[in-house]
């Protein structure tokens, strides 16, 4: 069956699994992942001598992503954060750039707001009436963000610093792309908090397309990713997955490049 985005998937009841690599893509990510690993190889052996003699814990970081057709793989790269960071996230969750620029509709002044507080709905809440402005006032208060980035992060040590800088630390997914649970060029796949965000029929096709190494939103406004909302980095992963060709993933790879020598870190 194919959509009216050229997307082919075979249909399912009971599973999401529909996307299908091309032959081309699959041949191509083989060819360029193998070639990498063999040339990048005393990259790797820096890496990880200068790791081991920072801190202890494990060189490579394995962590649960999920990517193409919400499938859960897992997705590695050399560790560049604090042993334990992972349970730092929701005390950090308030310097997340994402949540400080998400523009959701719940910030649209309510029926209320605009009318009067006389013509205000009142809601049934767990706890009783409550004021629709008051409800959405307290939702926007809990609401989280699709991704999670912070700026300066605390968590990340002295050598990782150096390795997410000059993307070092994202190597070891040359990996994933030869057990194929990732491909060269794709959307990024993401953490399980921030997939389970994006199950809404609107952005869920971003999952119809391969996960990537690289991919349109990295190298789409790179130095002003800071000021990218939420919704601009999921048009973009929507996007590749409707127009992805042989031609847009050369382009994407060329362009990787000098987006890497440019001072924002995505």
């Amino acid at each position: 069956m194919t959509s009216k985005f050229g997307v082919k998937w075979a249909r399912s009841d009971d599973e999401l699994n529909s996307f299908r690599l091309p032959i081309w893509k699959r041949l191509f990510d083989l060819f360029f992942a193998s070639l990498a690993l063999i040339l990048l190889s005393p990259i790797f052996l820096i890496t990880i001598i200068l790791i081991r003699l920072e801190s202890k814990g494990a060189i490579f970081y394995a962590a649960k992503r999920v990517g193409m057709n919400y499938q859960v793989f897992d997705f590695y790269k050399f560790r560049s954060m604090s042993l334990g960071a992972d349970k730092m996230v929701s005390k950090l969750q308030m310097d997340n750039q994402y949540l400080k620029n998400n523009k959701s509709s719940l910030t649209e002044p309510t029926r209320g707001d605009m009318l009067g507080s006389e013509t205000e709905p009142i809601l049934i809440g767990e706890e009783g009436p409550i004021m629709e402005s008051d409800y959405l006032s307290e939702k926007r208060k809990k609401q989280k963000a699709s991704f999670f980035k912070i700026n300066n992060d605390p968590r990340i040590t002295k050598v990782g610093y150096f390795i997410r800088k000059t993307s070092i630390d994202e190597l070891p997914q040359l990996i994933n792309i030869i057990k194929g649970d990732m491909s060269v060029v794709g959307n990024r796949p993401l953490p399980l908090y921030e997939a389970e965000a994006l199950t809404t029929d609107q952005w869920a096709e971003r999952f119809l397309g391969p996960a990537g190494l690289t991919g349109l939103w990295q190298v789409e406004k790179r130095a002003k990713s800071s000021e990218m909302s939420p919704e601009e980095r999921k048009a973009l992963d929507v996007f590749y997955v409707r127009n992805f060709s042989f031609w847009l993933d050369l382009k994407i790879i060329l362009r990787t490049i000098p987006a890497l020598l440019q001072k924002e870190n995505v």
